[in-house]
């Protein structure tokens, strides 16, 4: 059972807030963005995204309200669905890139959903039991990877080994919570992904930065300080998923999570996952995530409310010294599309756009565009560049075994 937990409204927040000003320098890089792997799905299902009626590319509105950066996943053999293969994902970086935002690439490492409860192997590498040839393995779709969305001029500003890897790294099956991680396995195998995006960002005109995520932020510190004993140093960013339904941390406790970390680990810290419903109400017969469980007092289910959660947690990451927010799948609004989960959306509540009036763009979006006391003058990255239409180098190049 949970221990009750102080309610933190936004007043107190503000005020835990003033605690931490100046407490840790910010990066002089703040990524504002959006996981944006449903779009390509959602407009071939129909979906029309709209700002003041008028129908608009949705990539372009999240340029024009602020996005420095969109998040893209990559599942490695997905039989089940015609998305988030590598032809998928090119096609989501090259919108991006139109718009002069950066990428984060999300390698799952699977074929399906990688989170906090499962980390399932790849079906054709399940035979593989020998974990040196299962780290080549990794190594290679890695780096081939990495290798053809360069040649297509789009390799990612930064890239992801690893989804929400709370557990151990492609496992057999859900995670055991009462079974311990086996670091030596999981070391070897993060080394193995992070080795390649170095090996082929050696070879390229964008180097990618590296980061691992975790989900909620009670998992992070332990998880980093078992993986640095075992040997896994060699990343530039900390990616943790906020949600607070699933987290016993509060937004404050986040932020002193934050701080910590910055102190504790030569890397950046990003929120690289949250969200929070705008309505309690559904826009079809698929059961939605978030609800009245997922709610904050202070923030209350409506879209000023998810505004505000939005700008004051951004607002925290930033004075902790965090760099940067990105929200979970903004578009994925209902459509006549069927998921496992039912026709239409389970997020629909909790995105940008409001599907009672026609995917009308709400006010949350402009979280990225407003004026933080503490943020860098530009909220642009350098990291990476040349960002735009820029040609790599590694077509040729041959690829070094971990």
């Amino acid at each position: 059972m949970r221990s009750t937990r102080r309610l933190w409204t936004p007043a107190l927040l503000a005020l835990a807030i003033s605690t931490f000003a100046h407490a840790a320098p910010a990066p002089a890089t703040l990524y504002l963005g959006a996981d944006l792997s449903y779009v390509n799905e959602m407009e071939e299902c129909g979906v029309q995204y709209r700002e003041n009626g008028v129908v608009k590319d949705p990539f372009e509105l999240f340029h024009a309200h602020g996005a420095n950066l969109v998040r893209v996943r990559l599942w490695n053999d997905a039989r089940w669905t015609r998305y988030s293969d590598l032809s998928d994902v090119k096609k989501t970086i090259a919108r991006a890139r139109a718009q002069g935002m950066q990428v984060l690439l999300d390698l799952h490492y699977s074929d399906d959903w990688a989170d906090g409860e499962k980390q399932l192997i790849p079906k054709a590498w399940a035979s593989i039991t020998d974990t040196d040839e299962l780290a080549r393995t990794l190594y290679g779709f890695t780096y081939d990877t990495l290798s053809a969305l360069d040649r297509a001029g789009l390799m990612p500003e930064l890239v992801q080994v690893g989804n929400e890897s709370n557990s151990d790294l492609m496992d057999s099956k859900p995670w055991d919570k009462k079974r311990p991680i086996d670091w030596q396995r999981n070391a070897k195998l993060f080394n193995a992904g992070i080795k390649a995006v170095r090996d082929i960002g050696a070879r390229s005109t964008i180097k990618p930065r590296v980061m691992l995520h975790i989900a909620q932020p009670e998992n992070v510190e332990p998880w980093f300080a078992a993986a640095t004993k075992a040997g896994v140093t060699d990343y530039d960013l900390i990616g943790i998923s906020y949600y607070r339904k699933w987290s016993t941390q509060s937004m404050a406790e986040l932020g002193k999570t934050i701080k910590r970390l910055r102190g504790r680990f030569d890397a950046d810290v990003v929120v690289v996952e949250t969200a929070y419903p705008w309505t309690l109400e559904s826009g079809d017969t698929s059961h939605n995530l978030l609800g009245q469980d997922s709610l904050i007092p202070g923030y209350p289910a409506t879209p000023q409310g998810q505004f505000r959660y939005m700008v004051d947690l951004t607002q925290l990451v930033i004075d902790t010294g965090g760099a940067g927010v990105v929200y979970w799948e903004p578009a994925w609004t209902s459509s006549s599309c069927k998921t496992r989960w039912g026709t239409g959306s389970s997020w629909e509540n909790a995105g940008f756009f409001d599907f009672k009036h026609g995917n009308e763009l709400l006010p949350a979006i402009d979280f990225m565009r407003h004026p933080y006391t503490g943020a860098p003058a530009s909220h642009k990255s350098d990291a990476g560049k040349p960002a735009v239409g820029a040609q790599g180098n590694a077509a040729d190049t041959k690829r070094t075994q971990p």
